[in-house]
């Protein structure tokens, strides 16, 4: 562990907001049985790992990189419906052909993934366990309330330094990833959440111009360039870029080579308060959840199908996280001063 820091104090902090996951998300109860997969190849996995230990004595634990990969499976197999299983992962784990949340899942069994840990060392691991807590009156309370909002506007204008992004023709149904399963198939997916996000009804009525702050780069790690870079879209296209760097340079021309064009497909309004534009982490799939707005650069959206977008040539989803000032829906302030203002 970097001697640096006290990793002490923090791995309790995790154990506290973990149980709280566990228990107010996720209901797991003492009966239910539980297996812990995790390796040690970064302090922050070691550091969730203990955090775990702690808040789910009971459970069984696995080194990936000690257990035979045959064992782990058997272990699977012999959890029912509603029993848990944790990942966490310095990278991301494999087990040859098998798609593990995607069977796990099918399974009936829950699910909370921790991967790539190996991207925020040092410091950056106790902002990720700040971005663990669970506070389910303001996850569920503010994230059902953006969600109705969001499926009942028409016109949406994000203020940006400046400058207005309007999405004029409403949203497709807006997504939740605020810690409430009870209307979903599946129980689980990546920590730390916070989420709503949806996208235009018509891909071609979002227009303007917005400043970003930072973004998904190559490496899939986040990057602040020394100067906010200002989008120009047009009819859902990123038609032109002031102020790029060589970095955003490469991950627009990435995206031109395999789909032809920039588009604008996600607006994601984040809702973690521990991931800020000061408070960051490296990995760009953690940072996603940052409260406030940003967007998807390019094609590809899993969620939300759209009939002038062909699945096999959508390959890229990158995110932009946007510098925002405000956000108004209809005739309705719904975000500043760095909050949701909505109840």
């Amino acid at each position: 562990m970097n001697p640096s820091i006290d990793w002490t104090p923090a791995i309790d902090t995790a154990a506290r907001h973990l149980g709280d996951v566990l228990n107010h998300a996720f209901e797991h109860r003492d009966h239910h049985a539980a297996i812990v997969v995790f390796d040690t190849q970064c302090e922050l996995a070691v550091a969730i790992t203990d955090a775990y230990r702690q808040a789910l004595p009971d459970g069984t634990f696995m080194d990936f990189d000690r257990v035979h990969k045959s064992t782990i499976l058997a272990g699977f197999d012999i959890l029912e419906p509603d029993d848990l299983v944790v990942l966490v992962q310095s990278t991301s784990f494999r087990l040859d052909a098998f798609r593990i949340r995607v069977e796990l899942f099918r399974r009936g069994l829950k699910v909370i993934e921790h991967p790539h840990l190996a991207r925020m060392p040092g410091p950056e691991g106790l902002v990720y366990i700040d971005a663990l807590s669970y506070d389910p009156a303001y996850y569920r309370v503010v994230g059902g309330a953006l969600k109705q909002r969001l499926d009942r506007a028409q016109v949406c204008v994000v203020e940006s330094g400046g400058e207005r992004l309007t999405f004029g023709a409403g949203f497709e149904d807006a997504k939740l990833n605020v810690g409430d399963y009870s209307a979903m198939k599946n129980v689980g997916g990546q920590y730390p959440i916070g989420e709503v996000f949806t996208e235009s009804r018509d891909l071609e009525a979002v227009n303007g111009r917005v400043r970003v702050a930072l973004f998904g780069d190559m490496s899939f790690s986040v990057n602040r360039p020394d100067a906010l870079i200002t989008l120009v879209i047009e009819r859902g296209r990123v038609t032109d870029v002031i102020d790029s760097t060589p970095e955003f340079d490469l991950v627009l021309e990435s995206i031109r080579v395999d789909e032809g064009e920039v588009r604008v497909r996600e607006l994601g309004l984040g809702m973690n308060r521990a991931f800020t534009h000061e408070r960051i982490v490296t990995d760009v799939g953690a940072y996603e959840r940052m409260c406030g707005v940003h967007l998807s650069l390019g094609s590809k959206h899993a969620v939300y199908n759209k009939p002038e977008i062909k699945k096999k040539t959508a390959r890229q989803h990158v995110d932009v996280f946007v510098l925002t000032d405000a956000v108004r829906l209809d005739d309705e302030v719904i975000y500043r001063d760095g909050a949701w203002v909505v109840d």
